[in-house]
């Protein structure tokens, strides 16, 4: 009787769909072919690369928010962003640095809590 000696097959990851968030506050240099938001978002983009072996996937679209401060909520690409992830259409929000999302401790703390 022979048996099967394959290995046993690797149970698949879930997929799970990142978003990248970038935002600069000034609006000097957005006009460049390649800026901060760029920069950002290229950081952002290698890191969900690195984490496919997780299951990690960009969803396509941007979410950029140039030339607006992180002092408020009331970015267009955030409220965006956080209609998608409402809507379930975003698992996880990547960002090159926390205050990117926010300066506000308090809607750090909002954030938290929606994406959680």
């Amino acid at each position: 009787m022979a048996h099967d000696r394959s290995p046993p097959s690797a149970v698949p990851r879930q997929k799970l769909r990142c978003a990248v968030y970038t935002r600069k506050s000034c609006e000097e240099g957005l006009e460049q072919s390649f800026n901060s938001l760029q920069a950002q978002r290229d950081a952002c983009e290698a890191f969900i690369a690195s984490q496919v072996h997780e299951g990690w996937r960009l969803v396509p679209g941007a979410y950029d928010d140039g030339g607006l401060s992180g002092g408020s909520m009331e970015r267009p690409a955030l409220q965006r962003l956080l209609q998608d992830v409402r809507d379930g259409l975003v698992d996880i929000v990547v960002v090159y640095k926390v205050d990117r999302l926010t300066r506000s401790l308090a809607d750090f703390a909002k954030l938290t809590e929606l994406f959680d």
